[in-house]
């Protein structure tokens, strides 16, 4: 499976997961909708910035040199548009189940400006994590002593 498709997957599925537990708080307490709204957005773009954390980690141990990484900003703007477009595909559909508050809204608002929201959700904090996770990386290679490459014996 492509990186990008499962990033996309997990993290459209999150979404539409925070979505519908938000739908049923309101229902349930909806004087208190603002701290749970805060609550999933908190959730979600904390699990975007750890994810590209990982990610921005893992290409700076891979490819030490600046210049000659993966190119990670397509991987997450492919995997924002798809988590975007499809979480928004599929609340619309759950939004027809009864019991389901999701908002009401129609495809053509969940597709646009819902999923317009959504990627910036996942694209923003995922090139803010990539680029701290790569930061941190190289800082930690240019700190640790380099090994001699010809280590002379102690008694000598």
């Amino acid at each position: 499976m492509n990186a990008w498709v499962l990033r996309a997957v997990g993290l459209g599925a999150l979404t539409v997961v925070l979505e519908t537990l938000l739908g049923f708080g309101m229902m349930s307490w909806p004087t208190a909708g603002a701290w749970m709204r805060i609550l999933c957005l908190i959730v979600l773009v904390g699990a975007v910035l750890a994810w590209g954390f990982l990610d921005g980690r893992a290409d700076r141990q891979a490819h030490p040199d600046p210049e000659h990484g993966s190119d990670l900003t397509m991987r997450w703007l492919k995997a924002a548009i798809a988590g975007g477009l499809g979480a928004g595909l599929v609340s619309w559909i759950l939004d027809f189940i009864p019991k389901f508050d999701l908002g009401d809204q129609g495809l053509l608002f969940n597709i646009t400006s819902g999923a317009a929201w959504i990627i910036l959700l996942i694209f923003i904090p995922s090139m803010l994590g990539v680029a701290i996770g790569r930061w941190l990386t190289g800082r930690e290679k240019k700190s640790a002593p380099a090994a001699p490459s010809n280590p002379q014996p102690a008694n000598a």
